[in-house]
């Protein structure tokens, strides 16, 4: 019985470590090139799923937007915003995004592998991942402030240099 409990708490263990790396998935970016999101590890990224039709979603990126020169005098890292809407909306959300495309990195998941390779049920939905890959914080959901949750987490990697 203890043998089989240890193997099961190794199996979990090695579960959850592999669930908090950043998969290698690949997805389409803001000019149309299909890029691997591992590409994209290197500093610390925050990663924003949002769907044109989730007004909290656009509210947090317009958040997040309006506070990211600040941000970046604070530490250097990335935002990736992640649309997830479908083929039949993926034009709308290209145009919607034009808005954030000089500060963010813009993707699109629109066969939502990015998303289900994390887990991500519901929108919005964020990420902090750190300068090695591995996701280090979660956040369903938006209230304004919460955005300051992850540049918090994003000051705090920085300063683990």
């Amino acid at each position: 019985m203890k043998k089989l409990l240890c193997l099961i708490l190794a199996s979990i263990s090695i579960f959850s470590l592999s669930a908090q790396q950043l998969p290698d998935v690949k997805v389409e970016n803001s000019e149309g090139k299909i890029i691997s999101v591992r590409e994209l590890v290197g500093k610390p990224l925050i990663i924003c799923y949002w769907s044109i039709t989730c007004k909290p979603c656009i509210q947090e990126l317009m958040t997040i937007l309006d506070q990211i020169e600040d941000w970046k005098a604070e530490a250097d890292f990335e935002v990736l915003a992640v649309s997830v809407d479908d083929s039949r909306l993926k034009a709308t959300a290209k145009a919607k995004s034009q808005v954030f495309n000089k500060d963010f990195i813009c993707l699109f998941d629109a066969n939502q592998d990015l998303k289900r390779a994390m887990n991500v049920s519901l929108t919005p939905q964020s990420f902090v991942v750190d300068k090695s890959g591995n996701i280090v914080y979660s956040h369903t959901g938006y209230t304004p402030g919460s955005e300051q949750e992850l540049i918090d987490k994003v000051i705090e990697l920085s300063k683990k240099r």
